[in-house]
């Protein structure tokens, strides 16, 4: 009995750590940290930089020496017949022998070295290779900001929910509270059937919310697993709070923050896809100047009427060859030509969306900055409306049970009241969203 005791409390022991171990706990920031790491489209951005830093060394190596190997066998099934004048041989003029030459199996291995001595294309090809690389950069930048604008969203989503559940729970505490009172109250004959009924009216609304707010809090939560690339059902806890993140966001130096234009990454992108397409005009003119081409070889050969190859006393014949291969394009009938007007109309196309960027990003700076001044000055707003609307829901609430003011008349106080919880809750969570998006595009993190 005792050895089950141990047996049962070790397994208790072993469920309480695997539980705790799979608890993940994070404030906002170490949110957006375990994001940028583990949210998927971040990791397949980082793979993109992986994939091009690769693509810069295959394209690299296309200039560097390179070193091939072949061996090649042939057996004469029928040896081809070659006809050579009789006369050669003493025969007669205008009569020809058949003759065939050679062995009928042949081996042949041959090592080549090749060298690039000079290829446009190449060159150009190297630069366009390390400016497909920043752009892969830039994705992974632009990438980072998404997601951690996307956790912080989610986060809050999460607090919102959470906040609003907790506020509703006292909504229903005080709404049962009144309605045992007043029910009390009615019971005895002191009150009126349509007070009780109002109220009733108004728990049943209150009590809905909550069943609707408590299925978005799982909701919002499985989205803040997902933005965080963690199991959907994941056992998340958050150590932040709505108050406390919304008076860290609340950063006025931000509105005037310098609208760096060339610091933001979809300038950055633009401007690379700028240089891409400088890069083609240059290749497509490349294409008209001649490549050299050095290249070393090295092979024995061997003949042979059977399969001796192998043998010791197999004769080998060694040759080896050094060259140099030039290749001169003279007329493409205008098909560079072609080619390069249309690479130079993709470059100037390139130049106005760098013009149009420019300038929707001005735009975009400016909104940004408008929304999160407003949602600071909506925030600070909406905490005085919650304040005169607690102020007024109690004075009802006394006069109601006073019998000065009617049950019809509290339960507009009540509703104000709770409009305005909820409003001062979305005014909190847009001070940080809001911030956020302005910190996003201004890239400023």
């Amino acid at each position: 009995m005792k050895n089950k005791l141990i047996l049962i409390f070790s397994l208790f022991h072993s469920i309480i750590i695997f539980s705790q171990e799979n608890i993940l706990s994070f404030s906002l920031q170490e949110a957006i940290d375990y994001a940028i790491e583990n949210n998927r489209t971040s990791k397949m951005a980082a793979l993109d930089i992986k994939a091009a830093e690769k693509q810069k060394w295959e394209t690299t190596t296309i200039g560097l020496p390179q070193i091939s190997a072949s061996i090649d066998y042939n057996n004469w099934l029928k040896q081809q017949v070659s006809l050579i004048p009789a006369e050669f041989f003493g025969g007669n003029t205008g009569e020809f022998a058949e003759v065939t030459f050679g062995t009928k199996q042949t081996m042949n291995g041959t090592v080549k070295l090749e060298q690039l001595i000079f290829d446009g294309s190449y060159l150009v090809g190297l630069q366009s290779a390390k400016v497909f690389l920043e752009i892969s950069k830039n994705a992974k930048e632009k990438t980072n900001l998404e997601v951690r604008k996307a956790v912080i969203n989610a986060y809050g989503n999460v607090l919102l929910a959470e906040e609003s559940v907790k506020i509703l729970e006292r909504n229903i505490t005080v709404l049962k509270k009144n309605l045992h009172e007043i029910t009390k109250i009615y019971e005895n004959g002191l009150g009126d059937e349509e007070s009780v009924e109002q109220l009733q009216i108004t728990l049943s609304g209150v009590e809905s919310n909550l069943k609707n707010t408590s299925r978005l809090k799982t909701l919002a939560y499985q989205m803040l697993n997902i933005t965080l690339g963690t199991d959907l059902n994941a056992n998340t806890i958050l150590t932040d709070n709505l108050e406390t993140l919304t008076a860290q966001h609340i950063v006025l130096e931000l509105l005037n923050a310098e609208d760096n234009i060339e610091n933001t990454i979809d300038y950055k992108i633009s401007k690379n896809d700028e240089k891409a397409k400088t890069l083609l005009v240059k290749l497509e003119q490349s294409k008209a100047l001649p490549t050299l081409r050095g290249f070393v070889n090295a092979g024995y050969s061997g003949n042979n009427e059977d399969f001796h190859f192998l043998k010791h006393d197999q004769k080998w014949f060694g040759s080896s060859l050094l060259g140099v291969s030039m290749n001169i394009p003279i007329f493409s009938s205008g098909g560079r030509s072609a080619a390069t007007q249309r690479a130079k109309i993709n470059l100037e196309k390139a130049k106005e969306t760098l013009t149009e960027t420019e300038q929707k990003l001005k735009l975009q700076i400016a909104s940004a900055k408008s929304d999160y001044q407003f949602a600071i000055e909506d925030y600070d707003n909406k905490k005085q409306n919650l304040n005169l609307a607690e102020r007024i829901e109690q004075k009802n609430q006394t006069k109601f049970f006073e019998g000065i003011t009617t049950s019809f008349e509290l339960r507009q106080a009540q509703t104000q009241l709770y409009t305005a919880q909820q409003e001062f809750l979305q005014a909190m969570l847009d001070v940080v969203n809001k911030k956020a998006a302005l910190e996003t595009v201004l890239n400023q993190i």
